[in-house]
Order: structure tokens, then sequence, then C-alpha cells
């Protein structure tokens, strides 16, 4: 029986919640699958953060090198800067474990209802965001701090190296998806005259090395916009690490709801642990209701599993969780419905026993 080592951060808000659903999947899809998983709980967050003025503790990154994969409910909360967050745990185990690629697909299931009334089947699109570099780099500072004079810097870092391995990552996963056949790269090269253009010479480089895929290139306000006029249209879009974070935002609401967006934090080369999370945050006005949407950490579960190479485990999940959405008798509010947390998951294991 394979044994997997899962680092587990359920994090804030509503983030426990859903983890202990998405356990509850891993553990009985590993039954099926004759797979144990060795869950290693580690209480990092708001928490941690107000007991300990960090969001995690020095020796956090030892911790969790040695598991086969994190998995990650959310962190944030309304008492602790965003920017205090993102800095203090997100930023710090995606840069070490050097996850560069995240994965954020976005379906419309039959049986769910999309804002813009496409027909089920019509968005069927992953996003591939550069994950270390660009925006987020945190490069700059302040000068005259907290007096009238202040002034910030902030510098976005670009290099061939980090786009050509995210943007050839996207390609790569274009082929093997084999659907459209087509990468959209989204840049502001028009206004971003040096790091956005050196990305549109580097996408058209290695677009070369792709001959049968089709390749479209948009600006991010145009991108934006044809993200509500012909989401049907793209297959795999691949953004830099600022843009692919608010596309994905969009795409996710394109298909229904938050509650349906999973994520994973890649590290391609299998060298560290890659880091499995929902995309909908910690949503403080909901949590301890049970209410939350567990399936987009359910989801993530599953993308979890086929980058651990368990393929038939991973699309056993995705086709439970297609099922129940197809039904549409068991859904939480987001997707105008009446039924809790559980009772979603409890649909979901039932699938799974089948």
């Amino acid at each position: 029986m394979k044994r997997l080592t899962i680092a587990v951060i359920a994090g804030d808000g509503v983030g426990p919640e859903v983890i202990f659903q998405g356990k509850r999947v891993l553990e009985r899809i590993g039954r099926k699958h004759e797979v144990t998983f060795i869950f290693k709980d580690f209480p990092w967050g708001a928490d941690y953060y107000f007991h300990h003025g960090v969001m995690m503790p020095p020796e956090a990154l030892d911790l969790l090198r040695p598991c086969d994969a994190i998995f990650l409910g959310a962190v944030g909360h309304p008492g602790i800067p965003d920017h205090t967050t993102l800095n203090g745990l997100l930023l710090p185990i995606r840069r070490t474990f050097d996850q560069y690629a995240c994965v954020r697909p976005a379906i419309l299931y039959p049986g769910v209802s999309s804002p813009l009334a496409k027909s089920k089947g019509d968005i069927d699109l992953v996003i591939v965001r550069e994950n270390t570099e660009g925006e987020y780099a945190q490069v700059g500072g302040f000068v005259y701090q907290h007096q009238s004079e202040e002034v910030a810097i902030q510098t976005a870092v670009f290099t061939r190296r980090g786009i050509e391995r995210i943007v050839r990552y996207a390609f790569e996963l274009a082929v093997k998806r084999n659907k459209k056949r087509r990468v959209t790269s989204v840049t502001k090269s028009n206004a971003q005259g040096f790091g956005m253009v050196l990305w549109d010479r580097t996408f058209q480089s290695v677009a070369a090395e792709y001959p049968n895929i089709e390749t479209e290139s948009l600006l991010v306000d145009a991108a934006a916009m044809d993200f509500i006029r012909r989401p049907e249209s793209f297959d795999v879009v691949v953004a830099s690490n600022l843009f692919g974070d608010i596309l994905s935002d969009i795409s996710a609401i394109l298909v229904g709801s938050m509650g349906l967006a999973p994520s994973a934090n890649l590290d391609p080369l299998h060298r560290y642990p890659s880091m499995f999370e929902p995309v909908h945050g910690s949503a403080p006005d909901i949590v301890g209701k049970n209410i939350v949407n567990p399936l987009a950490t359910i989801l993530s579960a599953a993308m979890m599993l086929e980058h651990l190479e368990l393929p038939d485990a991973a699309r056993d999940i995705e086709e439970a969780v297609a099922s129940v959405l197809a039904e549409g008798l068991v859904c939480t509010p987001d997707l105008n419905g009446a039924n809790t947390t559980s009772e979603v998951t409890d649909a979901v294991l039932a699938k799974l026993d089948h």
C-alpha cells in the first residue's frame, strides 16, 4: 500500500471546515485505491500570528520540506493586513519550494448556472499563473515612511528563465489536455515596456517549438473583456503573477461560484512539496455556519492526487463531484441550494462508494 505524508495547514476562517471535508474524501479514496494518507497538521495562520507575531515559526519550511504535498485551507483575517498574510506564509512556501506554476482550472459543470447563462460545457479553461516572481516579487521599499513626503517603490521582476519555464508548462498542458489546443498569453506590454515586452518575446520564442498549438496574445484589459464575451474560446491561458490572479477570480465566477475553484501551486519537477488549496479564501462572513462549499477543496485534493501520480484516484473524485453537481439535488447556498457543507461532502462520498 502506498503511503503519502500530507502537510495540512487548515488556516483561518472557513479553512478548517473545508479541510476537514477534504480529509474525509482523501481517506475514502485512499481506501479505494490502497493509499494511506498520513496527515501532519500545522496550526499556522491568524491564530498563530496573534500569539507569536508571525504567521508561522522559523522552522516551518524545514517541517514542510519532507512531506509529499501541502494541503491548505485558507489564510486571512480581518485583523491582519493582507500583505502580512501573503508575505508571512504563502509567498515563502511558494518561493522556497519553487512552486512556479499556479494552475487554476475553470469548468462550467452540467447542472451549474453561469452568470453569463452559457450552456453546459461551454467553459473549460485553465489559467497558468507564474507564481514566484513578476509583480509579487516584493522588490522595493519606502522612503520617508509615515511622513507626508512618503515614497513607495514597487518593482516587478521578470526573468527570461521564469517566463520561459511557465510558458513552456502552459504549452505542455495544452498538448496534454488535447482540447482546443490553444495557448493565450496575457500581458500589458503597451504600457509596461520592459518586463511585459520580454514576456511577449519569450512567448513567441517558445511558441515556435509547438507549431500544432494555436496561439493568441492579449492585453490584460482585452483579456478581461473576452473572458466575459467569449469564455468558451479559451483553453490554456498563461499570465504573470498579478494578471493570472485577477483573471482566475473572473473565471471562477463565470463557472458559477468561487466554491468550485480549485488551485495547485506546483513544482513541476517534483523536487519539493507542491501546495493545493481552494481559491475562495477564508470567507470570515460565513465561518462556523456549515454552509461553505467544500467542492473547491475536494477538487484541489483531486489535483493533488494527479500531481502525486494517482490519476485514477483523481479521476474518481472529479467524476463524483461532476455527478453531484449534474444531479443538482445537494448543493450549498452559493449554488442556490440549502444544503450544508457536510451534506455536500456526504453526497460526494456516496458517489465514490458506487
